[in-house]
C-alpha cells in the first residue's frame, strides 16, 4: 500500500478544495501560513490535519471552515426529524403548541442530558424537536425564570448536536435562540449561553472573537456568581478559553486559561455537571490534553493522559467526553510516530461512542493517516476502516 492512498477527511479535503481554485500549493502555503511541506503532508495523508491549521486554509480559500473540515450527512432516515427541529427553532416567538407539564419537560431534559453524554446523536435529534416546542410552549405559557432556563438548556442540546455534524446555520440559530432564552433566566444559563455562543466562533474558525466572547462572561460572571456555582462557571469558560487560543496558536493565551483551569479546578473532588456540561479535574486534564496536540506539545499530551489515568483510577466523564479524549491521544501518539497505540486509542474512541467518531474530524483524520501509511495486513486497522465506510 503506498503512502498516497485516497482515503476520505478534512486532510484530502485540503487538496480538493485547493484544485478547485487552480492553486498550487506554493500559493496555498503563502495565504495560509502554512508551510508548503506541511501542507503536503496533510493532503498525502501523511500528517494529520489539526483545526487551526484547517481554519487557516480555510480564510486562504475564502470559505468557510466546514468546507474544509466536512459536513456530516443527515442520514435518509433522520431528514424528518431535522426539518422538525428547524420548523421548532423557527417558533421560538410563536406560542401554541401541546402542552407539557412542567415535571414531564424535566424528565425529558434529564434525558437529553443523558443521551448527549452517551454521544447518541441519532436519539439526540430525534428527541430534539417535541423538547424544544414542549419547554417553548411551557415558557411562552408560565413567562418564569425556571422555564427559561429550561429554554436555555434545550437550545445548548441543539447546538452540540449542530456542532458535531458541523451543521453551522442550526449551530448559528441555536446559540442566538439559547442567549435570548438565557436572558430571562438565571446567571448560570447565561454563562453556558456564551460558552456555546464562543463555540460557534470556534467552529466557524474565528478564534479571535470567541476568546472575546469568554473575557467578557469572564467579566460578567466575577461580579455575579459567588461560591461553586462562581467556580463551575468559571471553569468552564477557562476550558473554552484555552480551546480557543490553543487553535489560534497562542500559546500565552492558552497557558494563562489552563492555569486558571487547574487553579479552579482543584476546588472540586469530582466533577460537576450542569446540563450536560462538566468542570473539575477530569474535564480540565480532557481539555488541556486537547490544546496540547493543538500546540504541538504532544509529549505533554501523552504524560498528562498516563497521569490521569494513574491519579483518577479510571475516568468517570461521559462518553461525549472521553470518546474526544481517546481521538486526541491517537492523533498526539500518531504525531509521535507511534502508530499501535494511535489505534489501540481510536478503537476505543470508537468503542465508546460510534457515532460521533463516524462525524468526528480528529477521529477522521488520524484514521486516514494510519490507512495511509499502513503497507501490511491488520485485521483492526481494516475491521476500523470498515466501520467508517473507509475502503483500502
Amino acid at each position: 500500500m503506498g503512502s498516497t492512498i485516497e482515503v476520505p477527511g478534512p486532510g484530502a479535503n485540503v487538496a480538493r478544495l485547493r484544485r478547485a481554485r487552480g492553486w498550487g500549493r506554493d500559493r496555498l502555503a503563502a495565504a495560509s501560513g502554512v508551510s508548503k511541506g506541511r501542507l503536503r503532508q496533510v493532503e498525502h495523508g501523511e500528517r494529520a490535519l489539526m483545526e487551526g491549521t484547517a481554519a487557516s486554509v480555510a480564510r486562504a480559500l475564502g470559505i468557510p471552515l466546514e468546507e474544509v473540515l466536512g459536513r456530516a450527512p443527515v442520514p435518509r432516515d433522520a431528514e424528518g426529524s431535522l426539518k422538525a427541529l428547524h420548523t421548532a427553532v423557527r417558533r421560538f416567538d410563536l406560542p401554541g403548541g401541546r402542552e407539557i407539564t412542567e415535571a414531564e419537560l424535566k424528565r425529558d431534559l434529564a434525558h437529553m442530558v443523558t443521551l448527549r453524554g452517551d454521544a447518541n446523536l441519532a436519539e439526540v435529534l430525534a428527541k430534539l424537536p417535541a423538547l424544544v416546542s414542549g419547554v417553548q410552549t411551557h415558557a411562552h405559557t408560565t413567562g418564569t425564570v425556571e422555564s427559561w432556563a429550561m429554554v436555555a438548556q434545550a437550545y445548548s442540546a441543539v447546538y452540540w448536536l449542530a456542532a458535531r455534524h458541523r451543521w453551522m446555520v442550526l449551530a448559528d440559530l441555536a446559540v442566538t435562540k439559547q442567549k435570548i432564552a438565557a436572558q430571562q433566566a438565571d446567571p448560570m444559563s447565561l454563562a453556558i449561553a456564551a460558552r456555546d455562543e464562543a463555540g460557534v466562533h470556534l467552529n466557524h474558525g474565528d478564534f479571535g472573537d470567541g476568546l472575546a466572547v469568554v473575557e467578557r462572561a469572564i467579566s460578567h460572571v466575577e461580579g455575579v456568581a459567588t461560591g461553586q456555582e462562581r467556580a463551575y462557571a468559571l471553569g468552564m469558560l477557562h476550558l473554552r478559553g484555552l480551546t480557543l487560543a490553543g487553535r489560534a496558536k497562542d500559546r500565552r493565551a492558552a497557558d494563562s486559561h489552563i492555569a486558571k483551569a487547574w487553579d479552579l479546578a482543584e476546588r472540586f473532588d469530582g466533577e460537576m455537571n450542569r446540563y450536560g456540561i462538566h468542570f473539575g479535574p477530569e474535564n480540565t486534564a480532557v481539555h488541556v490534553i486537547a490544546t496540547s496536540g493543538d500546540l504541538n506539545r504532544h509529549e505533554d499530551a501523552v504524560s498528562i493522559m498516563a497521569e490521569l489515568e494513574r491519579r483518577r483510577r479510571g475516568i468517570t466523564l461521559p462518553a461525549t467526553r472521553t470518546s474526544p479524549l481517546h481521538m486526541n491521544i491517537a492523533r498526539s501518539h500518531v504525531t509521535l510516530g507511534d502508530r499501535d497505540r494511535a489505534l489501540e486509542h481510536l478503537e476505543q474512541a470508537w468503542v465508546l461512542a460510534p457515532q460521533l467518531a463516524r462525524v468526528h474530524p480528529t477521529s477522521q483524520e488520524v484514521l486516514r493517516v494510519l490507512t495511509s501509511r499502513h503497507k501490511r495486513s491488520n485485521p483492526r486497522l481494516t475491521r476500523l476502516a470498515k466501520l467508517a465506510e473507509i475502503h483500502f
